[in-house]
């Protein structure tokens, strides 16, 4: 007979409150590869389940940065390099007139970078997510409140995180598979 691996155990909630902690009580447990599910957001659960990096705003600075020296370049190239031509005797590396396009090209690639890295940092698009095998979860966008342990965590142990859990009170306990 086929086994299928786990993916993790999850509790179910009545409430935020409860949700909430229940994950701080699962952190301060040792439990560290933890996520929740909720119909709104919980502005406490980042703190409660330990999240804290936040990679977005230098992927965005080095989108920035990339965009503003290759704005800079390319005006330099084209004006002192390819096609040098002397106009009203300026220089034919005159900064302050390549400021604009700078600019520009550093607030276009710093919101290219910004889009694309939070949609890479977050593992979307993702049309598939081993949560959707329990049923229960359905209710995670009406009025439910999900916690779940993975058990890629190095202190998961199917019969001791499943009694830990349990002694958090939850409305119901789910095996994830696969």
């Amino acid at each position: 007979m086929k086994t299928t691996p786990t993916y993790g155990i999850m509790a179910e909630f009545d409430s935020a409150s409860d949700l909430v902690a229940a994950a701080r009580k699962t952190h301060e447990a040792g439990y560290r590869k933890i996520d929740a599910y909720s119909p709104f957001p919980v502005e406490e659960l980042a703190e409660a389940i330990g999240f804290h990096k936040n990679g977005v705003p230098l992927v965005t600075l080095i989108g920035a940065l990339i965009g503003g020296i290759s704005g800079y370049l390319m005006q330099y190239w084209m004006a002192a390099i390819s096609y040098p031509i002397n106009v009203g005797g300026r220089p034919f590396h005159s900064w302050p007139a390549f400021i604009v396009v700078t600019f520009e090209m550093t607030i276009l690639f710093g919101g290219i970078a910004a889009v694309f890295g939070m949609l890479a940092l977050n593992g979307l698009p993702m049309p598939y997510h081993p949560v959707f095998n329990v049923p229960r979860f359905a209710m995670a966008t009406k009025d439910r409140f999900f916690l779940i342990v993975f058990s890629s965590d190095p202190k998961y142990n199917p019969t001791d995180t499943r009694r830990f859990l349990e002694g958090l009170k939850p409305r119901s306990i789910s095996e994830v598979p696969s």
